[in-house]
């Protein structure tokens, strides 16, 4: 059975997600802010987290920052709100989210969406670090580095990361990359390059040469910093 928490200060969405979740099998947990959310958290394990950006106190954005860099929990974390620009999202996901959804949406949906990061999140991690140049990933402890600087990826823009050194020479097509960092369950047509500008941002951002390279109509390849 997969445990499921709820921090939502909305009484309406709680009960509709208990009411579509219980019914399948699922047990939930809630919490109305992110104070009482962090607290639980602490204490408990949870399969996935839903997790409201707009909360009263500490939001969903600060929140979940504090799960990745302070508890360094890996717990799978899906942003529901009303806010649905790019920036925001940037935000959600550089906060260390997984996905994203934007309210209203459909409870079908949102169990699809659960469902793929349960399935994402019960891989298993393999002994060995991947090299390439300066950058290097280590799968088994779930770190990056590039110049031997420590690279604060989220989940989900470590694996786009470790699906490309793993191509390493070659392309990788965008329809590929999301076959294997989501799976059957792709998301939204802007995910992709949501995570990508957020994994940029660390990965090629802070240095003088570009290491992930766009190939227009064609896909996404790692290449060597003096190879350009």
């Amino acid at each position: 059975m997969y445990k499921i928490l709820i921090v939502e200060d909305n009484p309406d969405i709680v009960a509709n997600i208990y009411a579509f979740f219980e019914a399948k099998g699922y047990e939930l947990d809630n919490a109305h802010n992110g104070a009482s959310g962090l607290s639980l958290l602490t204490h408990n394990h949870y399969d996935v987290v839903l997790l409201d950006v707009m909360l009263p106190g500490m939001n969903g954005t600060e929140l979940c920052k504090i799960l990745r860099e302070k508890l360094h929990l890996k717990t799978p974390v899906l942003m529901l709100t009303a806010r649905d620009t790019i920036s925001d999202k940037v935000a959600g996901f550089d906060s260390g989210a997984d996905d994203y959804l934007v309210k209203p949406f459909s409870l079908v949906e949102l169990e699809l969406r659960v469902k793929a990061l349960l399935r994402r999140y019960q891989d298993e991690y393999f002994d060995h670090d991947l090299i390439i140049g300066p950058l290097c990933l280590s799968i088994e402890k779930h770190t990056a580095y590039r110049d031997n600087n420590l690279l604060k990826l989220t989940p989900t823009g470590f694996k786009i990361l470790k699906t490309l050194m793993q191509s390493y020479p070659n392309v990788v097509t965008k329809n590929d990359l999301e076959q294997k960092v989501w799976g059957d369950d792709i998301p939204n047509s802007d995910a992709l390059r949501t995570h990508l500008h957020s994994l940029r941002s660390h990965v090629d951002k802070p240095f003088d040469h570009p290491m992930i390279i766009t190939l227009p109509a064609i896909g996404y390849q790692i290449v060597l910093p003096d190879s350009q």
